[in-house]
């Protein structure tokens, strides 16, 4: 019984009560009961730092849908008072007297079961009433503890702040913690009169607490049905930002008061882009207030909690000295994600964590037509887009990817369901389905789904339904297609197509075949098995129209699921060039046969390289460099493609080149042939730089945003290749800076190029150097230019200043918030010298790792991405297997991350094997 004791006193039960151990085990909890209402009543303790607590009680209104003896819920980490507990029955026949006679529990599902003294009978209503209480833990989940030094005094002020989303509004009260289980909560919080409370509907009631003398309850009005992982609430001694909206509604931006100076962009922008979305939906925003709140320590980059928006403070909070255009960019594609979560995702939410892109999916892509609608000149859409399919494709080019929407039935598969795949890949087929069906088709069916499913549950077939009935109706799809059969295949299954393209050069018309398409080389054909359903859009020389992203003709499956060869007539003469997927309307790569792509590089080798849409040179790039690493085309014919850049003056070809280039750059390195790579990049770059004129700073004279954006990544990579002066002048501003008498006010670096210099200068730099951007990164109050400190601390070549600076990112006491740690080990890992340092030291100190992060391991997934990215031996793969096996313990809450590090470094061992000689012979026929 030892084990059982030891569990009992872990979650908090009363000994005198707890008796048993659940035979209850199936994943979701049993719908006999539905919870209506939640009336929850919280006193949180901030005044001492050594007694940071909260304790409350919730009466939960529970209907009762069928008979039932046990009343099961979600509890964590909870001291539940079980010598307190009632149970009543509020409505319905019979007698009202009930009560709870035993308990047991389940820790496997955080099951807390409570087993009635009388039968719960279908149709009746009963309050359960549960006191509870536990410590404001630093974890970052539930109901946490977060912190900020106050300037003026240099004390430490307290506040708390909650995280539930995915499962842990369990770790807070006791709940129905599933999505379905949506019910009105009525919150009240207790705190000291010198603190302010939010929570996600504006203030009812405000009165003194009853026996603590300066201690106030606070009221919320009753909230719109929800789902438990919505709830918000927060004590604190911020200070907001108002604004104004046309429909009435509350709009506050908070922040420490020493910071909230740096809420006037949220302010301004976040109204603007919740009332498109008004418009863009149909619904009127549905809550009487809105507040976005930048909590210190924050685990997600920003939480849609239903009118409680919470933030970090880098995603929040803008600083026009301090912050730069691409922060700005970013800031406002996060806002714009979490308010679209205010329709999708809060007013309609997924029936279970399978179709979390349901969420997810739609907020990335819609935010990105937010910001375009507010933004037109940074061009959000397409660069999203871009970067969408970029991402996804990395990750879903691997066997061990996963579907977008993908069975759950443990907490640790839902926390695993949070990556490019719900995000970037649902974003790109949603963007697929509103270009094939048309703005008005994808509008209304969009309304007609929120409309009809407004503070309920769906899933992806409802959605379909809706959709569906929308394309038929405006004639924007043939009648005998339905959006659930051509979607299902984008959503239900892993992967995504090549379509190979084979011309007939004497008749105008081309045959076309669809695979999967793996990184894996090893793959044989005959498991390269899938079938999409594909809308074609496509283009020739001749015709160039490259706005019609409609398709002109369909790939379908038949009825067993393969692949179906398709024939287009597309009227391209013998020398013109033929294009498919106009704007990178669908998420498939496009190979042509070898005319053809001949065809295309001349054109792009020729002054008449821009009569090819900038989205589709950006594609061609992708795909040719995709192609060649795994052996579909050569490297001769990938760098006949590459060498155009030296015309390039868009952002988005460079971006889609970099992002591959530097992958290639990462094996290459630690080889011998590195030179003649680092020669080409060269030759690459320094036409573009020079255009931009180096690192001068230019910037005032720029009138288009994605020039500053183009001259801040030409500029970055440019340092890493020495192009030019690119280095000295990196060096030249970092001096000029430490000589300033107060640098913390006078600062002498452009603003956009402030990463490249800090990197720069100390990778080349000295201990000096490190410890006085150490220093600024102490005293600053600007948390984008903390996060661009600490990603440049990394670029050091010294091993004990990198040795020193990762034991100080796991370090509980270091000046690195937990939030930021991945994010230091990331800079060491990403370079030459920190790669091997990395790499040895989260081999020898995972435990310790595993321990600085648990019970939220989900985030050591951060770590393997550039570790996975650079091993490219058979003997270090082999060893990181080894490494893996026998850390089974530390790592099992990372499993399916794991496996896609160890299939990446496998790919990056094959390419070694098969390209890396013929890469090097090609490159230097290229110099």
């Amino acid at each position: 019984m030892k084990w059982f004791l030891l569990f009992v006193l872990a979650i908090g039960l009363d000994l005198s009560v707890a008796n048993s151990i659940s035979r209850y085990n199936h994943y979701r909890l049993p719908t006999a009961l539905r919870p209506q209402r939640y009336y929850l009543r919280i006193l949180t303790l901030l005044e001492s730092p050594d007694d940071l607590r909260f304790a409350g009680n919730v009466q939960i209104v529970i209907k009762a849908l069928q008979n039932t003896r046990n009343i099961t819920l979600h509890s964590k980490n909870l001291t539940i008072d079980e010598s307190r507990i009632t149970l009543r029955q509020i409505s319905g026949a019979g007698n009202m007297d009930n009560c709870v006679s035993s308990t047991s529990v389940n820790p496997t599902h955080d099951y807390y079961i409570f087993h009635t003294c009388k039968e719960l009978l279908a149709g009746n209503v009963y309050k359960l009433f549960l006191p509870f209480s536990a410590d404001l833990t630093p974890q970052l989940f539930g109901y946490y503890r977060s912190s900020y030094k106050d300037p003026v005094t240099n004390k430490t002020r307290w506040l708390s702040a909650t995280q539930f989303e995915p499962s842990s509004a369990r770790k807070a009260f006791p709940c129905f913690d599933e999505p379905g289980f949506k019910a009105s909560f009525v919150v009240t919080l207790g705190y000291h009169k010198q603190f302010n409370a939010l929570s996600n509907m504006p203030v009812r009631e405000i009165r003194p607490h009853e026996s603590l003398a300066n201690y106030i309850w606070c009221e919320f009005q009753e909230s719109v049905p929800m789902s438990t992982y919505l709830v918000a609430y927060s004590v604190n001694d911020f200070s907001f930002k108002p604004s104004t909206l046309p429909n009435g509604a509350l709009f506050r931006t908070w922040a420490r008061p020493n910071a909230i100076d740096q809420c006037d962009y949220a302010a301004e922008f976040g109204p603007k882009v919740l009332q498109y979305y008004e418009e863009f939906f149909g619904i009127r925003y549905p809550l009487p207030k809105i507040d976005q709140m930048a909590v210190p320590d924050f685990s997600a980059g920003a939480m849609e909690n239903w009118g409680l928006v919470k933030y970090r403070e880098s995603t929040l909070l803008y600083s026009p000295t301090h912050s730069s255009l691409a922060d700005k960019q970013d800031l406002a594609n996060v806002i714009a994600h979490e308010l679209a979560h205010q329709w999708f995702g809060n007013l309609v939410t997924m029936k279970w964590w399978t179709d979390l892109w349901l969420n997810e999916g739609f907020a990335t892509y819609v935010a990105g037509l937010g910001v375009q609608e507010i933004y037109p000149e940074w061009h959000s859409r397409d660069k999203g887009s871009l970067t969408a399919l970029m991402t996804a494709f990395r990750l879903d080019s691997l066997v061990s990817s996963h579907p977008i929407s993908r069975p759950i039935q443990m907490v640790t598969e839902i926390e695993e369901s949070f990556d490019a795949i719900s995000y970037q890949k649902g974003s790109a087929v949603l963007r697929m389905m509103h270009l094939f069906m048309g703005e008005e088709s994808f509008r209304t069916g969009l309304r007609e789904y929120l409309k009809l499913y407004a503070y309920k549950n769906a899933e992806q077939n409802n959605l379909w339904e809706s959709l569906t009935t929308a394309a038929h109706q405006n004639g924007a799809l043939p009648g005998h297609y339905d959006i659930n059969t051509i979607m299902d295949s984008w959503t239900l299954q892993t992967g995504f197509p090549v379509l190979n393209i084979t011309r007939d050069y004497s008749t105008g018309t081309a045959e076309i075949t669809q695979e999967r398409y793996l990184r894996n080389s090893q793959i044989p054909q005959a498991d390269r098995v899938g079938c999409w359903w594909v809308p074609l859009s496509y283009t020739t020389q001749d015709e160039n129209d490259f706005n019609n992203t409609s398709p002109k003709a369909w790939m379908e499956c038949s009825s067993t699921d393969e692949g179906v060869p398709t024939t287009i007539d597309h009227s391209a003469g013998p020398e013109e060039w033929l294009i498919l997927n106009i704007q990178l309307s669908t998420p498939y790569k496009a190979n042509y046969d070898a005319r053809n792509w001949k065809l295309l590089i001349d054109t792009l080798n020729s002054k008449d390289f821009q009569s090819i849409h900038v989205i589709n040179r950006a594609q061609l790039i992708d795909d040719v460099l995709y192609f060649a690493w795994t052996g579909e085309q050569d490297y001769e014919t990938a760098l006949q493609v590459t060498n155009y850049l030296r015309r390039e003056r868009d952002l988005i070809p460079w971006k889609s080149a970099l992002d591959n280039l530097k992958l290639l750059n990462r094996i290459l390195r630690q080889t011998p042939n590195f030179g003649s790579f680092k020669r080409y990049m060269q030759k690459l770059l320094t036409p573009i730089y020079e255009h931009l004129h180096g690192m001068n700073d230019t910037f005032s004279l720029m009138t288009q945003q994605d020039e500053v954006l183009l001259k801040t990544t030409v500029v970055n990579v440019a340092c890493q290749y020495d192009v030019s002066d690119c280095v000295t002048q990196a060096q030249a501003y970092f001096r000029r800076w430490r000589a300033e008498t107060n640098p913390d006010e006078n600062h002498p670096v452009p603003l956009n190029l402030r990463s490249t210099v800090y990197c720069t200068a100390i990778s080349q730099g000295t201990e000096e150097d490190w410890n006085f951007l150490w220093s600024r990164y102490r005293k600053s109050n600007v948390a984008s230019e903390r996060q661009t400190i600490l990603s440049t601390l990394g670029c050091s070549k010294e091993v004990w200043i990198l040795q020193r600076y990762m034991e100080k990112s796991f370090h509980p006491k270091s000046a690195i918030r937990k939030q930021d740690s991945s994010l230091c080990f990331q800079a060491v890992a990403s370079r030459e010298v920190g790669f091997l340092l990395a790499k040895q030291y989260f081999i020898e100190n995972v435990e310790l790792i595993h321990k600085y992060y648990y019970p939220q391991t989900r985030v050591m997934s951060r770590l393997l991405t550039p570790l996975s990215e650079q091993v490219s031996t058979i003997n270090d793969l082999n060893k990181f297997r080894s490494f893996a096996n026998d850390s089974r313990h530390f790592l099992k809450g990372i499993r399916q991350a794991m496996q896609q590090s160890l299939e990446t470094m496998l790919t990056n061992v094959q390419w070694m094997d098969w390209n890396y000689h013929k890469f090097s012979r090609t490159i230097r026929h290229h110099l």
